[in-house]
């Protein structure tokens, strides 16, 4: 029973001496700020931070367009399988999503010659005109048909073979070639698709057709 008193002093000792040591592991020892414990109250989430997102624009353009011009992008159908997107202006005007693309030259889901012809030839002075290929945009396209898209301003038009990519913005009553074209061949050696070239995407920012006062 004598020893009851000594024990206590002992245990009461080493009690202290642990809460020491564990109070000064927590605290990251002197001076230091309480770098540990505040280790055990952050979160990993919060310690990083997020880097910012890139902010992107109308047609999910990198940069506004000016002023007085249009934000567009055109992408060509992959293969036969991923179908062609039109945007303008931020409005998706065709794509898969919508179900309003098919194969050959998408410009109103018109793949017949004839409907083609018809609706190209009484384009008003000035319209735009934005043309994304699926598949293939050319077995079907006649020398009047080249020659009206040449007229809007393709150089590619007259040499579109079986299963070309194209993408093309022109213009009704243009006098220049178009700076918005692009054209990649079918050819077995460099097709990235087994048939078919690689899809194109093109985007830009197109003047506003100006309006006599």
């Amino acid at each position: 029973m004598r020893l009851a008193g000594p024990l206590r002093i002992v245990a009461l000792v080493v009690s202290v001496g642990l809460t020491w040591i564990l109070v000064s592991i927590l605290l990251g020892g002197p001076g230091s700020g309480f770098p540990r414990i505040q280790q055990l109250f952050t979160s990993p989430e919060s310690s990083v931070t997020a880097a910012p997102r890139a902010r992107k624009y109308k047609c999910g353009l990198p940069q506004p367009c000016p002023e007085e011009h249009l934000a567009f992008r055109v992408v060509s159908g992959a293969a036969n399988v991923i179908g062609p997107k039109i945007c303008l202006e931020d409005k998706m005007l065709m794509s898969s999503v919508k179900d309003n693309v098919g194969r050959g030259l998408n410009i109103a889901l018109v793949n017949d010659v004839n409907d083609l012809l018809k609706f190209i030839r009484p384009l008003h002075e000035g319209t735009l005109v934005f043309v994304a290929s699926y598949d293939d945009p050319a077995t079907k396209m006649n020398e009047e048909t080249r020659k009206l898209f040449s007229e809007l301003g393709s150089r590619n038009a007259k040499e579109l073979a079986f299963r070309d990519s194209w993408v093309f913005v022109g213009a009704k009553g243009v006098q220049n070639k178009s700076p918005f074209e692009q054209h990649v061949k079918n050819s077995k050696h460099t097709n990235k698709y087994e048939g078919w070239p690689e899809a194109l995407e093109m985007e830009g920012c197109i003047p506003r057709r100006s309006t006599a006062s």
